[in-house]
C-alpha cells in the first residue's frame, strides 16, 4: 500500500478559495522564514586587501546587518497567523466582505461605532504587542517581516477593489486621534493615490474621521494595522486612553487585526486598555528583553565577527567577548554598531600609519564605546545596574543612531580629522596629543569666555595631561572648575574687575557669579545663557 502524496505546503480549507488570501506567500517553515529576514554584508576575503580608504565603505555594511533569533522568527510566525486568521472573517465570496462594508455604512449614518448593526458578521481578528528595551531590534524585525508581504494587491474579481495588505503608522505625539486619523489617510493616499486626506479629514469632527477610517479600513481589505512608538502615549494626560480604547474597537468591533510596537515603558498603557482587545490573550504580548552574556549572546556575536576587513583578522576571544557584551549590555543594535566603529577606529589609523597591525582588543572596543556611545552611556549604566527606575527614562536610541549617522558621514567623506589623519579621536600614546581637533574647540570654547589664548592654551594642555583620554565635554567641564577656583591672569593688565552686581548685565563675570548663587556651575551657566555650546557640536557639525 503506498502513501498519498503530501504536497509541500497543504492548502488549509480554511483558506481556501479567499481572493484575500490567495495571492498572499505560502505559509512558510521557521527555517524559511529566517533565511529571508535574514540580512547579512557582502563579504568577500580579497577585499581586506583593498586600501584603507576602500574598506571604510566596505565596513559600513554592517550597519544594515540583521541576523535574526529564535524570537524575532517566532514575531514572523505570528504575524503570519494574525494576518490570514483576520481575513477568514471577510471573504468576499461568502458576503463576509459586503456584510462588513454595509456595517460600517449603517455606523457612519448612526455616527457612532458602537452603533448595532442589521449584518452582524464572524469576528476572527486578533491581535498582540510586540515591547522590549531598545535597541533589541523590534522595529527592524517588524519591517523585515512586512517586507515578506506585498503591501498592495490590486483585484478585479469578484469585485474590482484595491486590498491593502499592511499599514505602519507611529503613535502620534500627545495621543491625538486627529493626527492618527490624518496620518491613516496621507498613508493610504501615498499608497493608491487616492485623496481621502482632502475628503475625510478636512472640515470635520474627529468621531467623523474615525468612522470613515474604519470603513476606509474595511474598503481595502487592510489585514494588518502596525502602531509603532506606542510609548509616544506614556504620561500623556488627555487623548492616550481614548486612542488606545479606539484600536480595541478596530480589533473587537472592525475585525482589523492590531500590533503596537514600543520600549517596556508603555507596558503600562497596554496592560490597562489593549489587553482587553478580543483574543490578545491567544497570540499574547510579545516583550523582548536584552540578550544575557549566555549561549544565545555568544552564539550571535560569532554571527557577525567574521566580518572582518582589518588585517590581521582577529579572532574572538573570552575578553573581547566580555568587554563587547561589557561595553553593549546586551542590546544587539549596540553591539553591531560597536563592532563596525572598531573597526572603523583600526582602518582610519592604519591609513596614516602604514603597516601598523589592525587588531581589535578589548581595550580598544572599551575606548572606542567610552567616546562614540556618550550619548547612550546613560542607558548603559542603567543597564549595568539593573535599575528600572533609570531605564524607565529611556525610550529609544534614536539619538545614537544620529550620532552614527554623523560619524559614518563623517568617515565616508573624509572629512578633516586629527593631525594624524584618522577620522576618530585616539587617546594619546606616549606622551604625544595627537587629537588637535579637540584641542581647538576646547580653545575656541575658552576664548569665546574671554579667556585669553596663552592662558587657554595652558589650561588645555594641563587638562589633556591629566585626562589624555577625557571626553570634550568632561575636558572643558574641569576647565572652567580650574577657572572658577583660580580665575587666571590675563595675557594684558587689567584693572580690579568691580563687584558683579556693578557689571553690565550681559558680562560674563556677571553670569557667572548669578550662576554661583544659584549653585550652578560657570559652564553650565554659560552654556545656557548660549555663550558656549558643546564642544561635540563642532564634531558633528
Amino acid at each position: 500500500m503506498t502513501m498519498a502524496t503530501v504536497p509541500e505546503t497543504p492548502e488549509l480549507p480554511e483558506y481556501a478559495g479567499n481572493p484575500f488570501i490567495a495571492r498572499l506567500p505560502p505559509l512558510q517553515s521557521q527555517r524559511s522564514l529566517y533565511a529571508k529576514m535574514l540580512r547579512v554584508p557582502h563579504f568577500d576575503e580579497k577585499e581586506v586587501a583593498y586600501p584603507a580608504h576602500v574598506r571604510k565603505h566596505c565596513i559600513v555594511r554592517l550597519a544594515k546587518c540583521f541576523l535574526p533569533q529564535a524570537r524575532q522568527v517566532d514575531l514572523a510566525d505570528r504575524f503570519s497567523l494574525l494576518l490570514l486568521q483576520g481575513y477568514v472573517g471577510r471573504n468576499p465570496l461568502t458576503h463576509d466582505y459586503l456584510s462588513h462594508l454595509q456595517n460600517g455604512f449603517e455606523r457612519i449614518e448612526r455616527k457612532s461605532l458602537e452603533a448595532v448593526v442589521s449584518m452582524p458578521v464572524q469576528n476572527t481578528a486578533n491581535s498582540f504587542a510586540l515591547l522590549g528595551c531598545p535597541g533589541v531590534g523590534k522595529t527592524l524585525a517588524m519591517n523585515c517581516v512586512l517586507e515578506q508581504y506585498p503591501q498592495v494587491i490590486w483585484h478585479e474579481q469578484p469585485q474590482v477593489l484595491v486590498q491593502i495588505v499592511w499599514l505602519r503608522l507611529e503613535a502620534p505625539a500627545l495621543g491625538s486621534l486627529k493626527q492618527l486619523c490624518i496620518d491613516f489617510f496621507q498613508a493610504i493616499d501615498q499608497l493608491i493615490g487616492t485623496d481621502y486626506v482632502k475628503r475625510y479629514a478636512t472640515g470635520v469632527t474627529v468621531e467623523q474621521m474615525l468612522l470613515q477610517m474604519a470603513y476606509v479600513s474595511q474598503l481595502h481589505a487592510l489585514g494588518v494595522l502596525v502602531i509603532d512608538e506606542i510609548q509616544h502615549l506614556r504620561g500623556v494626560k488627555v487623548g492616550a486612553d481614548a486612542l488606545m480604547k479606539f484600536l480595541v474597537k478596530l480589533v473587537n468591533t472592525i475585525g482589523l487585526p492590531v500590533i503596537p510596537i514600543g520600549t517596556l515603558g508603555a507596558l503600562e498603557i497596554l496592560r490597562g486598555t489593549f489587553s482587553q482587545a478580543r483574543r490578545s490573550t491567544g497570540l499574547g504580548f510579545l516583550v523582548w528583553e536584552r540578550m544575557a552574556p549566555d549561549a544565545v549572546w555568544n552564539r550571535f556575536i560569532e554571527q557577525f565577527w567574521k566580518y572582518q576587513w582589518t588585517t590581521p583578522r582577529t579572532e574572538l576571544s573570552d575578553e573581547l567577548n566580555a568587554a563587547l557584551y561589557d561595553e553593549c549590555q546586551g542590546v544587539a543594535d549596540l553591539a553591531v554598531k560597536l563592532f563596525m566603529l572598531a573597526q572603523l577606529r583600526l582602518v582610519g589609523i592604519s591609513e596614516v600609519r602604514k603597516g601598523k597591525p589592525e587588531i581589535l582588543t578589548p581595550e580598544l572596543i572599551r575606548r572606542v564605546a567610552k567616546e562614540e556611545f556618550v550619548l547612550v552611556a546613560p542607558m548603559i549604566e542603567a543597564l549595568r545596574q539593573n535599575d528600572a527606575v533609570k531605564l524607565g527614562k529611556f525610550d529609544d536610541l534614536r539619538s545614537l543612531n544620529d550620532h552614527i549617522g554623523v560619524v559614518l558621514s563623517r568617515t565616508i567623506a573624509g572629512a578633516p580629522g586629527p593631525a594624524d589623519g584618522t577620522m576618530f579621536p585616539v587617546a594619546a600614546e606616549a606622551g604625544t596629543r595627537e587629537n588637535k581637533t579637540v584641542d581647538s574647540a576646547l580653545l575656541a570654547s575658552l576664548r569665546s569666555m574671554g579667556v585669553a589664548q596663552d592662558v587657554a592654551m595652558a589650561l588645555v594642555d594641563e587638562a589633556v595631561a591629566k585626562n589624555p583620554s577625557g571626553d570634550p565635554l568632561l575636558l572643558l567641564q574641569k576647565i572652567v572648575s580650574t577657572l572658577t577656583a583660580s580665575p587666571p591672569k590675563r595675557s594684558s593688565a587689567k584693572p580690579t574687575a568691580p563687584p558683579p552686581n556693578e557689571l553690565p548685565e550681559d558680562d560674563l563675570r556677571r553670569l557667572v557669579a548669578k550662576g554661583k548663587q544659584n549653585n550652578t556651575s560657570a559652564y553650565e551657566t554659560l552654556l545656557i545663557a548660549g555663550v558656549v555650546r558643546p564642544p561635540i557640536t563642532d564634531f558633528a557639525a
